[in-house]
């Protein structure tokens, strides 16, 4: 349908609606439930250089309207992604994927970009930013502007395709880190990444969570992602995706509204399966409603 139709750093997709890392593994999983070809694209699990066991468990808590997390990027490492993952993902998707990226280092993001950059079926590189950095006493490579402009400089020297870095809301001024992203060349940003939260069960006395604490996501999140992205596309010139609490077609036109050229999907993957597909179904019947001819209409309305 040629009214949902957006363009993500120079390549269209069918619709703005992608499934965000962390919450579609990669892909095939879900090609089991639907025909996950209706997406406009969607953002596979991120990616290490080396395979991660992850976080000991428990690793989720129910939260009042969302959830915490700490996964800690579980994944086979990238070698093992483009021999066993992205064939399997290929045979049931036959649009371009976006790659999600994590390192502990910069040498570590520009060497698991550099091998993903080589994949063809790979149309974009999200960089996720809110990694430790294990040379810099373990601050996120996301909380300051410098770290954030390093890591993109070093990704975009060794790939071709868009890079997008993805940043973290656990920032006091977030509009100074992606600018200091766009300086150093990142050709989108995608924001936000979870609020730090924690949960404590009573009975035991203790964090729910083996790792104290983790991220926070899902509807509760949705006002504090909807501002930071308004304030980040007021102020770079870059394209924007939005992400934090979205559940809805008219949470999609809101944060387009806000700025946003194309928008993820979290935790409610995790809730329902089959959210992404029925947020697609419903985007022109809340287009409808607003009297919004085409999403290319609505960017940076407000």
């Amino acid at each position: 349908m040629e009214r949902l139709k957006v363009n993500l750093c120079g390549i269209e997709l069918d619709n703005p609606v992608i499934p965000a890392s962390g919450t579609f593994g990669f892909g095939y999983e879900f090609a089991e439930l639907y025909d996950i070809n209706i997406l406009g694209t969607f953002s596979f699990k991120g990616t290490t250089k080396d395979a991660r066991f992850g976080n000991p468990t428990p690793r989720i808590a129910e939260c009042t309207s969302g959830m915490i997390n700490a996964v800690g990027l579980q994944n086979p490492g990238v070698d093992k992604v483009i021999s066993g993952e992205l064939p399997k993902l290929k045979a049931v998707f036959n649009k371009k994927v976006m790659a999600n990226v994590s390192g502990f280092s910069v040498d570590d993001y520009a060497y698991t970009c550099e091998k993903l950059d080589k994949e063809e079926q790979v149309g974009w590189l999200e960089v996720n930013v809110s990694c430790p950095n294990v040379h810099g006493g373990g601050m996120s490579f996301g909380t300051n502007p410098e770290s954030a402009a390093e890591v993109t400089k070093a990704v975009k020297a060794v790939t071709k395709k868009p890079v997008i870095i993805k940043l973290s809301p656990n920032v006091t001024d977030i509009v100074s880190i992606a600018k200091a992203c766009e300086e150093a060349g990142a050709d989108g940003i995608s924001l936000i990444n979870t609020l730090l939260g924690m949960r404590i069960d009573l009975r035991t006395k203790r964090p729910i969570i083996a790792n104290k604490m983790g991220g926070f996501s899902g509807p509760a999140i949705f006002p504090v992602a909807l501002r930071m992205v308004y304030q980040v596309t007021s102020n770079v010139k870059i394209p924007v995706i939005g992400m934090g609490g979205v559940s809805t077609a008219e949470d999609v036109l809101e944060m387009m509204m806000a700025g946003a050229c194309a928008v993820e999907i979290g935790a409610a993957n995790l809730t329902d399966p089959c959210a992404c597909r029925k947020i697609i179904e419903d985007l022109p019947a809340a287009m409808d409603r607003y009297g919004i001819r085409s999403l290319d209409d609505l960017k940076g309305a407000v």
